[in-house]
């Protein structure tokens, strides 16, 4: 018996007592069993509930013997719902009948009077094969998915500058080739999401894609995390563990933040790419592995060699192809893009009615040094989607007062004027409370050229 109630039954016969019994029998096996006398009602139950099972009697009263009612009123289920489970059930079948309902799409076939355990194990089997549909179907809409997102060349990255698009090209000419790539860029540029890319081109994107962040990790643990470790290897090692390295073995392994290892850290690494082997600790068993390497970082490495904080020899394995990612405020027509793509995602998260970004928010964007890039840009969105009552989102609604006075500072030093008249009408309407008139007297404007203005720059 299955440990706990679970699974929909549904109960077909024209029989009351038939319908009783076999009710107060399966209620302490399942979880919900339903009756019904009339087989007239089936579409309209099918229509609003789903079944694991249906216990379809073959023989109603308008055909008290053929069994033509019953196949009848199986092709119908089956027209509702073509994966549905149909056990059939009559007092009068044979042979030839049970042989003639599987070819007509009934799971199973028992005779009544029927013997409980026979009938329980009938239903049970039938769960079971419905269980095993409901996967199936879940697994060929999943690779309809995969197949669709294949063919959406790099839809996890969005932007179609020219920055990105270079990114783009070569993500293609490296991403079928074992080569080892080094991914370089600013925090918050998408460095993991450039490394799922390869990972999902690639020829191996059937297997594994291991991602370690090296910054977390301390040195206690490091072999312990990378190469695993034997049981009693020290106090803590209460079971065997397998490393990321043996867990990557026939797909890919990220090591992100690489710059932040120690040299001795460093130095296991390249021994392990270089012999493309690892040893658990507390182990002399060296373990094969085969792994497609890609690595990340926002530390200057190049920088870090000549001052003897990272392994020239390690660099040079694990560049053979690099990528530099473009920060955000060098990829600015990628901006509304990425605004539009998030604030749909949190909208829809938060169930927000905002559909759309003003203009003025839009350049005041493009003004913004996205010091956190498209992270910051990320956080920023949600921020303002959970905080905003308007359907449009503005200026106000996204930046904060801290963001909004280092970006005027900013902004001033650079010269913009327009910018600069935007800032100033701003200061002057906050000076003097909002009140229009006086704002427009101190700035040497009328009512009518202020509010022009103030539509202008989104105020």
């Amino acid at each position: 018996m299955i440990k706990g109630k679970s699974g929909k039954i549904l109960i077909v016969d024209d029989n009351p007592d038939i319908l009783s019994a076999a009710r107060i029998f399966l209620k302490r096996h399942f979880l919900q069993v339903d009756t019904e006398k009339s087989p007239e009602s089936l579409p309209n139950l099918l229509m609003n509930e789903h079944y694991d099972v249906i216990l379809l009697d073959m023989n109603f009263t308008k055909d008290v013997s053929s069994g033509q009612e019953g196949f009848f009123w199986l092709d119908k289920i089956l027209e509702i719902d073509p994966s549905a489970v149909v056990v059939l059930i009559t007092a009068y079948g044979d042979v030839e009948l049970a042989v003639k309902a599987i070819k007509e799409g009934a799971s199973d076939f028992v005779m009544k009077p029927w013997e409980n355990e026979k009938l329980l194990a009938t239903v049970f089997s039938a769960m079971r094969l419905r269980e095993s549909r409901n996967e199936t179907e879940s697994l060929r809409i999943k690779n309809q998915q995969i197949s669709a997102d294949i063919d959406h060349r790099f839809q996890e990255i969005i932007g179609a500058s020219p920055a990105i698009k270079k990114v783009f090209e070569t993500i293609e000419m490296v991403a079928k080739t074992d080569a080892n790539v080094l991914i370089l860029g600013e925090n918050g540029t998408g460095k993991e999401l450039i490394a799922r890319a390869l990972h999902r081109h690639s020829l191996r994107s059937s297997e594994a894609f291991i991602g370690v962040d090296l910054g977390a990790i301390t040195e206690s643990l490091f072999e312990s995390e990378l190469f695993g470790h034997k049981r009693g290897a020290f106090t803590d090692a209460k079971a065997d563990r397998t490393g990321r390295f043996e867990v990557a073995s026939g797909g890919t392994l990220f090591l992100d933040e690489i710059g932040n290892l120690s040299t001795t850290g460093q130095a296991k690494i390249l021994t392990a790419i270089q012999n493309k082997q690892v040893f658990k600790v507390g182990s002399s068993q060296p373990i094969d592995i085969d792994i497609r390497l890609i690595c990340a970082t926002n530390k200057p490495l190049y920088e870090m060699v000549d001052k003897g904080e990272f392994r020239q020899d390690l660099l040079y394995r694990i560049n053979t192809i690099e990528i530099q990612l473009p920060s955000l405020r060098e990829r600015l027509e990628d901006i509304p893009l990425l605004a539009e793509h998030f604030l749909r995602q949190f909208a829809d998260k938060y169930d927000k009615p905002i559909r759309s970004l003003s203009n003025a928010l839009i350049k005041r964007m493009q003004k913004y040094t996205w010091p956190g890039n498209i992270r910051e840009l990320q956080h920023a969105m949600e921020r303002a989607v959970i905080m905003s009552r308007n359907h449009v989102l503005d200026i106000d609604d996204f930046f904060n007062d801290s963001q909004r006075d280092k970006d005027e500072h900013l902004n001033m030093d650079a010269f913009n004027i327009e910018e600069m008249e935007r800032i100033l009408i701003r200061k002057a309407i906050q000076k003097h409370s909002g009140n229009i008139t006086k704002a427009a007297n101190e700035l040497g404007l009328t009512r009518s050229s202020l509010y022009r203005r103030m539509e202008k720059y989104g105020i």
